[in-house]
């Protein structure tokens, strides 16, 4: 019986741990480090395919260099989609992930076609 309780105990601490929080797009910058998920719209793709491991970049809230978060696709990830990754262009979608700083712009690394939902 003790191994039972242990058992869903920690389930319910490791669910509680990974559980995300919903910010919007202007709290951004203010949750760097932080597991999120935040929505806004797609404002401005760019795709550079004869860059190394060939990014996509999507800006959301506004264009580049004003966006006020910037997605990033690698080419293994761009991969798994099962949908064209253009399609999102202008649409309203919800990203889940950790917020990271890149050159004092904050971005979220997509590793999953699942973080990003099309609202």
């Amino acid at each position: 019986m003790k191994k039972i309780s242990a058992s869903i105990l920690s389930l319910f601490f490791a669910a509680a741990v990974g559980a995300q929080t919903n910010i919007t797009l202007e709290d951004v910058s203010k949750h760097i480090g932080d597991s999120v998920t935040v929505c806004g719209k797609v404002a401005d793709m760019r795709y550079f395919e004869n860059s190394k491991n060939k990014p996509t970049f999507l800006n959301i809230g506004a264009k580049y260099p004003n966006q006020s978060l910037t997605l990033v696709i690698w080419e293994t990830t761009r991969a798994l989609f099962t949908t064209k990754v253009d399609d999102l262009m202008n649409k309203e979608i919800c990203i889940t992930g950790r917020i990271i700083l890149f050159k004092e712009k904050p971005e979220i690394i997509i590793e999953r076609p699942d973080q990003i939902v099309v609202q």
